[in-house]
């Protein structure tokens, strides 16, 4: 079994019975979307195996030294480098900023790879949000730990910022277009 396909079925297990915000979409369509869209900018299997895991450490029980014990120094980097600290002791609403913030410093000195995963990321969250937004409205801000749609639109297009050294991209553009169509 090749790094991309361990992944996809640890990431499997790891999400079950996890579901996105305010939805009864399964959790795991959002990591493989990412997958599916990081896979349009590399065919590296490393990376696309921390795509299909950028969420496990952040959502579930899995831990940095899981992910390194299974699947190696750079999978482990690239996953961590998604990873925000959620800060479990402290509500998630006090915290948003600080998390998001903390993505953005990120960002700014992170590797191609480490942006080609937060694109797929944030374009598979943008999808999600444009198809929710259109069908309930301002409600969808309510699902969030962040109430608020011009913080969301703070991050997003700073995100935007953030990633247009990938410009040339096809995911780029898509996303670009989605947070303007959303915040603008």
């Amino acid at each position: 079994m090749d790094i991309l396909d361990k992944a996809i079925i640890y990431a499997v297990k790891s999400h079950s019975g996890s579901f996105r915000k305010g939805t009864s979409t399964p959790y795991i369509t959002h990591p493989i979307e990412a997958v599916s869209i990081v896979a349009t900018m590399t065919n590296d299997q490393r990376v696309l195996a921390a795509t299909a895991l950028h969420d496990v450490v952040e959502d579930t029980e899995v831990t940095i030294d899981d992910i390194r014990k299974d699947f190696g120094d750079t999978v482990v980097r690239l996953v961590a480098a998604e990873s925000e600290n959620k800060r479990d002791s402290l509500p998630p609403k006090t915290t948003w900023k600080i998390r998001k913030q903390e993505t953005l410093d990120h960002l700014k000195n992170a590797t191609k790879e480490e942006k080609m995963i937060a694109l797929g990321d944030k374009l598979s969250n943008m999808r999600a949000i444009y198809r929710d937004y259109y069908t309930v409205g301002d409600k969808l801000w309510e699902r969030f730990n962040q109430k608020d749609k011009t913080e969301h639109a703070w991050y997003y297009k700073a995100i935007a910022e953030l990633l247009s050294d990938l410009g040339d991209t096809f995911a780029y553009n898509e996303y670009v277009e989605l947070v303007n169509k959303i915040f603008n």
